[in-house]
């Protein structure tokens, strides 16, 4: 039996009962030896339960004890324990319309304090004396309790947030659940990205002392380090070169788990993730707990890496990170971990996993990109990205629109791409106006809409035009003009 029910008034009274009439049950008196021994045991002192002072129960008392237990053959320790309440778990003082009144004030005001509660109900019932005496402060917080209406938490700021965003109508998904541990089945069915905010500066080649934020990626399962990396901001650029180390140490993934940061719903990372079959699934809003294993994660960062480097006087950024990837690789994944029983990388090799092989960098490359349409201007055959314009190959002149693939903070790789095949066609660069200098242009007949092997049309008048001259000649009709001679220049001389 736990600790805390053995000490319970209760359990404390029905194991000093059960120590009284035990051995009567054990060993019970012959025919009319009852009573002689009820009251020998009426007459020795036993020690109280509350008071711990010694004490004598009656005769009658030890009876009605004996009768009770003898008369429960499954648990008679527990037919000895005090009798409950009737009216055990109801509140006499607090009517109905007081349970109403109650529950609508906290329906509309959950994180009032009990006192708060309270004050509002005694002023509803000295304007409505119908609801009955007002119970006392006690009462009704013993009474809120046991209905379940705890205080809460207040959001700051949810509201306004929500309100932006235009998310309001939806509060239902933002009221108070039950909250849940859990942990994927296999090694990466999920992955945590995230980034936090460290307590550490780091000198710049600029003179500043900067924070910078380490990105991390945890594989749920084996709670592994797929890659951790301090950045100086908080980008999709950053965010997709971190993912990428990690893709390429460890597998691609099949679920990766991220909050609602600018970084996290990119169009770089989104259609990332799209791309190689990775599921983006976002915790709620307000809800950090979701991503608890990272929080546990920075914890230990802060409480062991940072601890041994905060001393540091000329702590750059690559130290902090070569100091990073040492303790993550040697210390980290080789400490057993206090939930799972095992190591990270133990845990991690073990599996199941369903993990794929990773791609080679350019496909990476080309698969964390945006994809976007722009029409083609015909006088030069070129397209405009963020005020640089781009070539298009003369082979692909005919094309009114086309689709391209790019990332924001890398112009210099911008791909031509077919959008029902999502193949790549060409590598588009941007204009030499230099080179454009020396004169030579290209053809504009070079088109693959005329094929070289096609022979060219016979010279003459066009074929309907010829179709309209004989069906005017069929008719018999004579030509609905007067015909003028010409002159030769020559014989008028003459």
């Amino acid at each position: 039996m736990p600790k805390d029910e053995e000490e319970r008034p209760h359990e404390l009274w029905a194991r000093l009962r059960f120590s009284i009439v035990g051995p009567l049950l054990a060993a019970p008196p012959a025919r009319g030896q009852l009573r002689s021994a009820l009251r020998r045991l009426s007459e020795k002192e036993w020690l109280h339960p509350i008071t711990k002072q010694w004490t004598r129960f009656g005769l009658s008392t030890i009876e009605r004890w004996y009768y009770r237990a003898r008369r429960e053959t499954a648990d008679p320790v527990r037919a000895l324990r005090r009798k409950r309440r009737r009216d055990s778990g109801r509140q006499r003082v607090v009517s109905e319309g007081l349970r109403q009144v109650v529950e609508g004030q906290y329906q509309a005001h959950r994180s009032w304090s009990y006192q708060l509660h309270v004050d509002n109900l005694a002023a509803v019932v000295k304007k409505r004396p119908e609801l009955g005496p007002m119970p006392s402060y006690s009462t009704m917080r013993r009474y809120m309790k046991s209905a379940g209406l705890v205080k809460q938490r207040r959001a700051r700021g949810m509201r306004s947030a929500l309100a932006y965003s235009g998310l309001e109508p939806a509060g239902e998904g933002l009221e108070p659940r039950e909250v849940r541990s859990f942990e994927a089945e296999y090694v990466h069915g999920l992955w945590h990205l995230d980034f936090h905010h460290g307590s550490v500066k780091v000198l710049t080649p600029q003179g500043e002392w900067v924070t910078p934020l380490l990105l991390g990626v945890l594989d749920d399962r084996s709670r592994l380090g797929c890659h951790a990396q301090w950045y100086l901001s908080e980008t999709a650029e950053d965010l997709i070169h971190g993912l990428q180390q990690a893709f390429l140490k460890r597998g691609l993934p099949r679920e990766l788990l991220t909050d609602g940061g600018p970084a996290m719903v990119a169009a770089e990372t989104e259609q990332g993730l799209l791309r190689l079959g990775i599921h983006h699934a976002r915790t709620l809003p307000y809800s950090p707990y979701q991503n608890g294993k990272q929080e546990v994660f920075w914890s230990q960062v802060e409480g062991r890496l940072v601890a041994m480097v905060e001393n540091c006087p000329e702590l750059t950024l690559a130290l902090l990170n070569e100091a990073t990837q040492a303790w993550l690789e040697m210390e980290y994944h080789r400490t057993i971990h206090s939930e799972t029983g095992q190591t990270p990388l133990s845990r991690f090799l073990e599996g199941p996993a369903v993990g794929r092989p990773c791609p080679s960098v350019d496909e990476l490359r080309l698969a964390f990109c945006t994809q976007t349409s722009r029409r083609q201007r015909r006088s030069d055959g070129t397209l405009t990205l963020h005020g640089i314009r781009f070539e298009i190959p003369n082979r692909f002149r005919h094309l009114e629109r086309v689709f391209v693939r790019y990332a924001s903070w890398d112009l210099a790789h911008v791909f031509l791409v077919d959008e029902r095949e999502d193949t790549v066609l060409a590598r588009l660069y941007p204009v030499d106006k230099t080179k454009n200098a020396d004169g030579r242009r290209r053809r504009l007949d070079d088109s693959p809409a005329v094929a070289d092997s096609c022979p060219p049309a016979e010279p003459g008048i066009a074929p309907l035009l010829c179709q309209l001259m004989e069906e005017y000649q069929a008719t018999g009709l004579p030509p609905a003009y007067l015909p003028k001679t010409l002159r030769n220049p020559e014989e008028e001389d003459q």
